[in-house]
């Protein structure tokens, strides 16, 4: 993939759900809703201050986020589906259990 997000947006990847059955109901996949979890795949070099100084971003390629259910624009790039969105958009990072366990 060969794309750039400018200022201070990000791309994203949907980590999608392992499906699960309860009660062995299989719910179709129009009726599922869509995760709102997903891995940063490119961010962009920072967000633009009214001063003109430009401040980095938090995120960065490689982090596994959380965001709204209604966050960004979707796209599809080489027949697959990324995100971009605002960096405000984020809703919190997801830290793996490693760092959890050292912390």
């Amino acid at each position: 993939m060969n794309i750039r997000p400018l200022y201070d947006r990000i791309v994203v990847k949907r980590i999608e759900e392992k499906e699960q059955i309860q009660g062995g109901i299989i719910i179709p996949d129009t009726a599922k809703e869509k995760p709102q979890e997903g891995l940063v795949i490119a961010v962009g070099q920072g967000k633009r201050l009214d001063n003109g100084q430009v401040v980095a971003l938090d995120v960065k390629a490689g982090d596994r986020i959380l965001f709204g259910k209604y966050s960004g624009n979707e796209i599809k790039i080489d027949g697959e589906e990324y995100i971009i969105m605002r960096e405000d958009d984020v809703l919190g990072i997801l830290e793996s259990a490693a760092k959890e366990v050292t912390a």
